[in-house]
């Protein structure tokens, strides 16, 4: 079919709408559920990829991002990349978190982020590029990197600082605490949250809003205010933040945290079974 998504195998990729909106609606769904939509390496280049082919799809007014099975994204896929680290392509590896969060920023379609289940880390950074924002009620966040002796990369600093404020930020990102949907509305991360059986319908209703509105007005207004935010607080210096990350796979102290925080994840599952 002409215009049709390229194959990915990580994310599954549909034209919707219907009527006035027919074919003004993509969604984009991470598809790797039986890791939680972990973020692998492939799954972060897939994204990039997918971005470049909505730059191409004029027709296409909005996007919806969201999550396959029980959780929106479990995060960072810390196996993937430490396999990409000791494969010795550790730098491209580690930047195409940051790739994938700038190219979600940057296409031209209004981009809203339908959250479920756990929102883990590197799942935050790709909701924080994300234009708009809404979760279902139970869905729970969480920025573990710091306890996994990892300084969060991807750009995700500046991103936080913009939509939550610098405080709240240092709060949430060194404490490593969960936080709902309460909570992430509350500060400003999330427009909204519903019962959990509305989500769908109500993201639905917003983006057909969004796709019938004038293309040129949309669009600009999206240009304007992401040029705001860049004079605000920039994402620019983030492309350092993949020395940063390398750095923290190999370093002893990082890598001892890493172990111990993934042997407390596992016990706690071993107690729920």
């Amino acid at each position: 079919m002409v215009g049709a998504a390229p194959p990915f195998e990580t994310l599954r990729v549909a034209i919707e709408g219907s009527g006035s909106v027919e074919g003004r609606i993509a969604r984009v769904t991470l598809s790797r559920p039986e890791r939680l939509n972990a973020l692998s390496a492939r799954l972060l280049a897939e994204v990039v990829d997918c971005c470049n082919w909505l730059q191409t799809r004029g027709d296409v007014r909005v996007v919806i991002l969201d999550g396959a099975g029980s959780s929106f994204s479990a995060g960072f896929d810390l196996d993937d990349f430490t396999s990409s680290v000791s494969g010795g392509s550790s730098r491209d590896g580690a930047d195409l978190g940051r790739r994938a969060a700038e190219a979600l920023t940057n296409v031209p379609q209004i981009t809203i982020a339908m959250i479920h289940g756990n929102c883990v880390g590197g799942g935050v950074v790709l909701t924080s590029a994300c234009d708009l924002r809404f979760a279902a009620s139970s869905a729970r966040f969480s920025i573990p990197e710091v306890d996994l002796g990892i300084p969060l990369a991807w750009g995700g600093v500046p991103r936080l600082v913009r939509e939550i404020g610098p405080a709240r930020t240092k709060e949430l990102v060194l404490l490593c605490r969960p936080f709902g949907s309460d909570e992430a509305t509350r500060i400003g991360f999330l427009n909204g949250h519903v019962p959990d059986d509305a989500l769908r319908e109500h993201v639905d209703a917003v983006a057909g809003e969004l796709a019938i509105k004038p293309l040129y007005a949309l669009r600009t207004t999206k240009q304007q205010v992401n040029a705001v935010t860049e004079e605000i607080v920039g994402t620019g210096r983030s492309v350092g933040d993949a020395d940063a990350l390398v750095f923290a796979l190999h370093d002893a102290e990082s890598r001892e945290a890493q172990r111990a925080y993934i042997e407390r994840l596992a016990a706690r599952r071993a107690t729920r079974e």
